[in-house]
């Protein structure tokens, strides 16, 4: 991070003097990219257009089906911004959410609240007639899949964002997304290694499921079931990762691997991975570095497919420019399973969750997070 200096009047000098001015915009947006890390944005007139023009863009939340026209003025908030990570196989098989995030900017801009929704909530998909769907009671991460798929044509993700999005509305009591984003979660894996890695404080000693030491894939079961042979291991402490293990790491979820919370450990490592790149884009050794930046800026584009409602990501970059990595809370909201008799459906909210939409509607959060401190997610 960059540290200011006292100056000669006692007032500490501006962290930014000395960086240029396109380095400076071009970080406006880091924070809220895990995801919305391609934002960190240019002001010269050749990079702001390679970036924007990388950048898939996509009517996310059918707003053009249904007639509504682009909107531009200034943004203002309170915000919310909805970001799914996503593992695509191939074009013919139908996205599943593997994250599923809420960014939530309060009215003064300054800073923000990321909370994870479980993938495996036990929700009511409500109908969506663009995909034929009629409803049903399942796991959240299905609303992607049901909404996506397209009678003779392959899945559309951006159709299945759109059912996805009205689903944790309808959870979360959040009446509109103000914008929202899809991300390629093989993507970050150049975006990291663009940024030269990214140090993270792993909070306990994980072993990989997936992975050797070296990167390669382990080799599966005969006869199916798991994997066989040496893991790459995770050890508590700071550590410094590059792309593949960044991502490997932020996917495991099992018990014995070292995750005794299951996947509410895994939405915690991947909130704690936000930051982290978050911080890592406001580094010096990225916005101060030209050419670095610029292998930055093309990974994210190829890695996210953005939806501003009618404003671009450099608007939403300005917009967010005050927010820093240090001014994120995270926020963990409790769950347990749903069992019709022996058989596990998923997740449900614990008490209090209510509340805490409650207060995140009401402007709120500070106070309630005050009382209730259980619900912040810390780094260490």
């Amino acid at each position: 991070m960059l540290v200011g200096k006292a100056g000669k009047n006692g007032r500490k000098k501006s962290i930014w003097r000395g960086v240029p001015r396109w380095a400076r915009v071009c970080t406006a947006f880091g924070v809220v990219l895990m995801m919305l890390s391609g934002a960190m944005l240019v002001g010269t007139e050749v990079l702001l257009a390679r970036y924007e023009g990388s950048v898939g863009k996509a009517d996310l939340f059918g707003d053009q089906a249904a007639g509504a026209k682009e909107r531009k003025s200034d943004i203002k908030g309170p915000l919310n911004i909805l970001l799914v990570g996503i593992d695509p196989r191939n074009p013919e098989t139908p996205p599943l959410a593997d994250s599923i995030m809420v960014l939530h900017v309060p009215a003064s801009m300054d800073r923000a609240y990321l909370f994870s929704m479980p993938r495996d909530l036990y929700v009511e998909i409500p109908p969506f007639e663009p995909a034929h769907f009629r409803g049903e009671r399942t796991k959240l991460n299905a609303a992607m899949s049901f909404g996506s798929q397209i009678p003779g044509k392959n899945p559309d993700a951006a159709r299945g964002f759109e059912l996805l999005s009205k689903t944790v509305q309808k959870e979360t009591g959040i009446k509109r997304f103000d914008a929202g984003a899809i991300i390629n979660f093989t993507g970050f894996q150049k975006i990291v290694d663009a940024m030269g890695g990214v140090d993270m404080y792993i909070e306990r000693e994980v072993r990989s499921e997936h992975r050797e030491p070296s990167g390669r894939h382990r080799e599966g079961k005969p006869g199916g079931g798991g994997y066989v042979g040496p893991q790459a291991v995770y050890k508590k402490g700071n550590q410094h990762l590059s792309g593949w293990q960044a991502l490997d790491y932020v996917r495991q979820r099992y018990p014995k691997n070292g995750v005794p919370d299951s996947d509410y450990g895994r939405q915690r490592h991947q909130q704690q991975f936000v930051k982290a790149m978050a911080g890592q884009a406001f580094s010096a050794d990225v916005v101060t570095n030209p050419i670095k930046l610029d292998k930055v800026l093309r990974a994210a584009g190829q890695s996210l497919i953005f939806s501003g409602r009618g404003n671009s990501v450099v608007d939403f970059a300005l917009a967010l420019k005050n927010i820093r990595p240090n001014t994120i809370q995270m926020i963990k909201l409790p769950g347990g399973g749903v069992y019709e008799g022996k058989t596990y459906k998923g997740e449900q909210f614990q008490a209090g969750v209510s509340d805490f939409f409650a207060a995140l509607h009401n402007e709120q959060l500070d106070p309630f997070l005050l009382e209730h401190p259980e619900f912040v997610n810390k780094t260490k």
